[in-house]
């Protein structure tokens, strides 16, 4: 049995899918204030400046502190229901189901928000990985995330707590931006925007999705 690990926003999808949900679920007056108390960051992060994690983190906190967990729940299978499959590239389709059909576990492991990745992997049977946000005893959104920003190290982190690499013959990794180099570096059949490479590129400023997700 095999393993293998994609990435979300970019490789599965055609763009990132983080930015929409934030449109979608946040209410209206926080996205308004969002696009005011965020605009150096932003400002910062078109420029290059400001990473993909900080911005997330940020527009994380602004858009669903405080919120009830269960509306955006709601909103989250909605999302990935009504809007995610039109995101879905055909190549990643097919490339999912091959593996399926060879028995292999399956996972995606993505910094998107487990309010909309969790019910999409679950309709197409596939495991998930991602950031997931805090949610407090009285059912509210901290806005922060409980186990950080499921990108870089942090992605190689959570497969290893998750899988027994060993267990697997051979590892298999897709990914599309440099966020996403520690995971692809853990496979022995690696595929950088859908291209199998021996290793990855030297880290530029190009690898960067450029969309906050």
């Amino acid at each position: 049995m095999d393993l293998a690990l994609f990435d979300f926003d970019g490789t599965i999808t055609v763009k990132g899918t983080y930015p929409g949900f934030v449109r979608f679920a946040a209410r209206r007056r926080r996205q308004i204030a969002g696009g005011v108390i965020l605009s150096p960051l932003l400002i910062g992060y078109r420029g290059g400046l400001v990473s993909d994690q900080t911005i997330r983190k940020a527009m994380s906190k602004l858009a669903f502190r405080g919120e009830d967990a269960d509306r955006l729940r709601s909103l989250g299978e909605r999302y990935a229901r009504d809007v995610l499959p039109s995101l879905i590239r055909p190549v990643a389709s097919e490339r999912i189901a091959w593996h399926q059909a060879r028995g292999d576990v399956i996972a995606v492991v993505s910094a998107s928000l487990d309010l909309y990745l969790a019910p999409w992997c679950r309709a197409v049977g596939v495991d998930v990985i991602c950031t997931e946000l805090e949610i407090t005893c009285d059912g509210r959104l901290t806005g922060r995330y409980v186990s950080g920003d499921c990108c870089g190290e942090t992605k190689a982190r959570r497969i290893e707590e998750r899988y027994e690499l060993t267990d697997y013959g051979t590892i298999y990794a897709y990914g599309d931006t440099e966020e996403d180099r520690p995971m692809l570096e853990m496979a022995r059949r690696r595929y950088f925007r859908w291209e199998e490479v021996d290793e990855m590129p030297p880290a530029s400023p190009v690898t960067r999705r450029g969309d906050g997700a």
